[in-house]
């Protein structure tokens, strides 16, 4: 695969998402249930438009990158935390 990037497809699609210690351990997209068998990765950013003025809780974005797959598919995916709504996306898919 040398000289040849690989993109990940953007989906913006709400998912259910169970934690276990803070971490996602696995989630639920178009009624199936991904394992989620490693964290590749984490980070952390701030909501748009938000300023202290509008309210003590900085909402965040909380980013997992994580390897996960189902009995049909596997791959590595992109889920997204709203810390100030609680909700979960499924933002990028590789795989």
């Amino acid at each position: 695969m040398l000289g040849r990037a690989v993109v990940g497809r953007y989906y913006g699609a709400e998912v259910t998402v169970v934690e276990a210690d803070g971490r996602p351990s696995r989630f639920t997209w178009n009624g199936r249930v991904y394992g989620i068998r490693r964290i590749i990765d984490h980070w952390v950013t701030l909501r748009g438009g938000w300023t202290p003025a509008s309210g003590s809780q900085v909402p965040e974005h909380r980013h997992w990158r994580v390897e996960a797959g189902s009995a049909c598919a596997q791959g590595v995916y992109e889920l997204r935390h709203d810390t100030a709504t609680g909700g979960w996306l499924l933002s990028r898919v590789w795989g």
